[in-house]
């Protein structure tokens, strides 16, 4: 899909080339946001999700999917790079393809849940939300954790 000469990070939208027990292993064991999930849910969520996977010479070191109606509605979502590939501006390639992909143009409202890259996001025009006082939600941190 998207190549940058800068990065040599190429962004791909085809879920056959993603490694999906590779993000299994980071989702659960480094993502602070789902430790303990299992495969079957990783992978019941990218079946559902439209999904963007980054490459370096063919190896996978990136990920992020779209939970949308390709419509109205789209949270961006898991979105990691490996730590060995941080710092390489490999995050901004990737939130940039997603960004830019057809199914997302148009979209009344995308958004997202950060602790820690409020910075990233914000140079592509994401900002705390307009009226947070309409927002709700039902949260259950623990519940990968649970039998």
């Amino acid at each position: 899909m998207q190549l940058s000469d800068k990065t040599r990070l190429e962004i791909s939208d085809d879920k056959g080339r993603l490694d999906v027990p590779l993000i299994h292993r980071f989702l659960s064991e480094e993502a602070y946001w789902s430790p303990g999930i299992p495969f079957a849910t990783v992978q019941r969520a990218i079946n559902h999700s439209l999904c963007f996977g980054g490459y370096l010479d063919g190896q996978q070191i990136a990920f992020a999917r779209v939970i949308t109606d390709r419509a109205t509605f789209g949270y961006l979502s898991d979105v990691f790079v490996l730590p060995a590939h941080r710092g390489q501006g490999h995050s901004k390639t990737l939130i940039a393809a997603i960004l830019a992909h057809p199914e997302l143009q148009g979209l009344r409202r995308l958004m997202l849940a950060t602790a820690d890259a409020h910075g990233l996001y914000a140079g592509f025009g994401f900002t705390a939300p307009a009226r947070p006082e309409s927002l709700m939600e039902q949260y259950d941190p623990d519940i990968y954790r649970r039998p």
